[in-house]
C-alpha cells in the first residue's frame, strides 16, 4: 500500500520512500523522567505507536526499527531530586527519582495499548561509549574539530553562524531569531543563538569527564543527547523523526544542526513529523489554571469527572482528532470514546482471530498521513455491518473483521478489561462525590451568587450529572436530586 506523510521540513505531504525497505528507521523524542507524564506527553506516544504499527504492516515487523529515548540527565531532574530527597546525596536522590518516574511512565503508557519500541536508550548510556557507536562526547569533539563548535569558560557551544541554513525546519532565519531574542546572552557566547553542547557540573551534580581537554567535569546539554542516541542506533541519516510540535524549535532545529554538521550530511532524517498541541476544555493546559492533568490521574480517577478512565478510552479519544491538528481534551470527548469502545468490543468479543481478513478500510485512511478520524469512521462502518448481519456466518465474518480493525488500531480489549469498561459506564460518580457539589451550589443560590451556582451546575454536567430541583411542600425548601445522564 502507498503511504503519504506530511513533512515539517518541506511543508508538503508526499509519498514515503524509505532509505532501505528492509530497515525502516524512526526516532521519537521520549520523556524526561522527573514527573508524571501529562496528557500532552501521551499524544506523541499514541500517534507514533499507530505509525509504528502501520510501518510494520507495510514492511514487516522485522524490517522496522523504532527508537524512543529516555532523558535521565536534566536540570529539572536535579531540582526534583533535591526537593523530594533533601537528606540524600544528590546523585542518589536522582537515581530514586529517575527509576521511579521511568517505571511510572511505562506503567501508564502500557494502559494505552502501545507497543514497546525496538530500542529505548537512556541518555546517560550514550555520554561516553567504548563500542565505537556515536556518543555525546565524540559528537562534540567532532563539531569542535570541524569548526562548528567552540570551547568557552568550561562550556562547549554550537556556533549557529557556522551553519548557513540553520532554522530551515522551523522556517526562521538567523537574523529574525537574533532580532527577536529576549534572553540575556552569556558573555562567553559568540552569538546570541549559540547553544550549549556541554556545561560544567555544579558540586554534587551528575558529572562526567569533559570533552576537548576541559579539566572541569561536566554534563551534556539536552539537544546533543538525541543526536547521539539517534546516530548510534539508526545511523547518520534515517527515515522519520517525530515528536510534539513544541519541540520543533529549538530542540529539533538544534538536533539537525548538530547531526548534519558532525556527520557531513544534507539531512538528519528525511521526514519530520510533529503532532499538534493539546488544550483542556478550550484552554492551554497549565498548573496555574488548575487544568493540568497527568495521564496517571486520568487512569486512576483523580480528575475529569472523578472517573477512572480506561487506557483504551484515552487512546481512542486521542485518535478522534488528526494528529497534526490541535486537540481539545474534554470530559465529553472521553464519554463519547468510552461508549463507542464498549459497543465495538462487545460486538466482536467472541469473534475468531485465526483468519487474517482484509482491513483496508482501516489501513487506507492511515496511509494518507495517519488519518485516524477517517479510520475510526471506518470502524463505525464495520460495527454497522455486524449489527445488520442477516445470518450467523455473516455476523461472525463481520465481527472478525471489526476485531482485527480494532486490534490494528490498538483498541481491542480482552474480557477483563471489557468488564471494566462496562463498570465504568454503569456506575458513574458516587453520591459521596456529587453531594458536596450540590450542597455548594445550593449555598451559592441562597446567597444569590447565581454565577457560582451556574458554574457548579456546568461542572456537574461535564461529569454527566443532571440535576432536578423540587420544592418541599412542607418546609418550602428546595431539594435537589441527581442522576447520571450518560
Amino acid at each position: 500500500m502507498a503511504l503519504k506523510l506530511y513533512n515539517t521540513l518541506t511543508r508538503q505531504k508526499a509519498e514515503f520512500t524509505p532509505i532501505d525497505p528492509n530497515n525502516v528507521r524512526m526516532y521519537v523524542c521520549g520523556p524526561t523522567v522527573y514527573d508524571f507524564a501529562h496528557i500532552g506527553n501521551a499524544r506523541p506516544v499514541i500517534v507514533f505507536d499507530v505509525l509504528f504499527r502501520l510501518l510494520r504492516h507495510i514492511y514487516g515487523p522485522e524490517h522496522v526499527t523504532y527508537v524512543r529515548n529516555i532523558t535521565d540527565v536534566d536540570d529539572k531532574i536535579n531540582a526534583r531530586a533535591a526537593r523530594d530527597f533533601p537528606d540524600l546525596p544528590l546523585n542518589e536522590a536522582i537515581r530514586k527519582v529517575t527509576t521511579a518516574t521511568e517505571k511510572q511512565f511505562h506503567d501508564d503508557i502500557a494502559a494505552l495499548g502501545v507497543l514497546p519500541p525496538t530500542f529505548e536508550p537512556r541518555a546517560t548510556e550514550y555520554i561516553r561509549r567504548d563500542d565505537g557507536r556515536d556518543d555525546m562526547v565524540s559528537l562534540i569533539e567532532a563539531l569542535v574539530k570541524l569548526g562548528n563548535a567552540y570551547v568557552a569558560s568550561d562550556h562547549v557551544l554550537f556556533d549557529v553562524a557556522s551553519m548557513p541554513d540553520y532554522g530551515k525546519l522551523s522556517n526562521r532565519s538567523l537574523d529574525e531569531m537574533e532580532a527577536g531574542a529576549r534572553v540575556e546572552v552569556a558573555p562567553y557566547k559568540k552569538g546570541p543563538m549559540d547553544f550549549v553542547l556541554w556545561k560544567p557540573s555544579k558540586p554534587g551534580e551528575p558529572a562526567w569527564p569533559s570533552p576537548c581537554g576541559i579539566a572541569t567535569p561536566g554534563r551534556p546539554g539536552w539537544h546533543i543527547e538525541c543526536s547521539a542516541m539517534a546516530g548510534a542506533l539508526l545511523g547518520d541519516v534515517f527515515d522519520i523523526h517525530g515528536g510534539g510540535i513544541d519541540l520543533t524549535f529549538p530542540h529539533h532545529e538544534n538536533e539537525i544542526a548538530q547531526s548534519r554538521c558532525a556527520h557531513g550530511t544534507p539531512v538528519m532524517a528525511n521526514v519530520w513529523m510533529h503532532n499538534g498541541f493539546l488544550q483542556v476544555e478550550g484552554e492551554k493546559m497549565s498548573k496555574s489554571l488548575g487544568n493540568f492533568v497527568t495521564l496517571n490521574e486520568l487512569l486512576t480517577g483523580h480528575k475529569f469527572g472523578n472517573q477512572n478512565w480506561h487506557g483504551r478510552v484515552i487512546r481512542l479519544a486521542m485518535l478522534m482528532t488528526h494528529y497534526r491538528q490541535p486537540i481539545d481534551w474534554s470530559v465529553d470527548r472521553l464519554f463519547e470514546a468510552r461508549e463507542s469502545l464498549f459497543e465495538w468490543n462487545k460486538l466482536c468479543f467472541d469473534a475468531p482471530t485465526d483468519v487474517q481478513l482484509n482491513i483496508e478500510p482501516i489501513t487506507d485512511p492511515l496511509g494518507d498521513d495517519l488519518n485516524t478520524p477517517l479510520a475510526i469512521s471506518a470502524v463505525h462502518g464495520l460495527a454497522r455491518n455486524v449489527r445488520s448481519a442477516k445470518s450467523g456466518a455473516e455476523m461472525t465474518a463481520a465481527a472478525s473483521r471489526l476485531r482485527q480493525g480494532l486490534d490494528f488500531l490498538g483498541l481491542y480489549e480482552i474480557q477483563p478489561s471489557l468488564t471494566l469498561l462496562a463498570q465504568d459506564i454503569d456506575q458513574g460518580p458516587s453520591d459521596m462525590e456529587v453531594r458536596p457539589l450540590i450542597e455548594a451550589r445550593n449555598s451559592a443560590r441562597k446567597h444569590k451568587d447565581f454565577k457560582e451556582a451556574d458554574r457548579i451546575r456546568d461542572e456537574l454536567a461535564k461529569m454527566g450529572i443532571s440535576l432536578k430541583d423540587t420544592k418541599n411542600q412542607e418546609t418550602g425548601e428546595i431539594e435537589t436530586t441527581w442522576e447520571v445522564t450518560r
